[in-house]
């Protein structure tokens, strides 16, 4: 059984950093592109960053040069450094696995999330 797993949400201010940890068991992760997504109250779900198996990244346009998404295949997790936090980050962040794209449809498997609030 596939399980994601988030971990290092909480409430901040804005300016502050934050690191999102994500561990995956039941699959084979090296091969499994990994992506983050985030959700606000009443809003689609968005990509944030995305990372392919031999380490290759993308970004949205809004956390380009702020987050930094990266893995440790060895220990099966996936972080995403989040740097200069502002307050319309907060959301509800999932990481997910399956292919590398900016669209949650192409994710095969999801974690429960975990939340990010970043006070003004």
């Amino acid at each position: 059984q596939v399980q994601l797993v988030e971990s290092g949400g909480g409430l901040v201010q804005a300016g502050s950093s934050l690191r999102l940890s994500c561990a995956a068991s039941g699959l084979t992760f090296s091969s499994h592109g990994m992506g983050w997504f985030r959700q606000a109250p009443g809003k689609e779900r968005d990509f944030v960053a995305s990372i392919g198996w031999s380490g290759g990244t993308w970004y949205a346009n809004s956390v380009k040069g702020r987050f930094t998404i990266s893995r440790d295949n060895a220990k099966n997790t996936v972080y995403l450094q989040m740097n200069g936090l502002k307050p319309e980050d907060t959301a509800v962040y999932f990481c997910a696995a399956g292919s590398i794209s900016d669209r949650p449809r192409d994710y095969d498997y999801w974690g429960q999330g975990t939340q990010v609030t970043v006070s003004s």
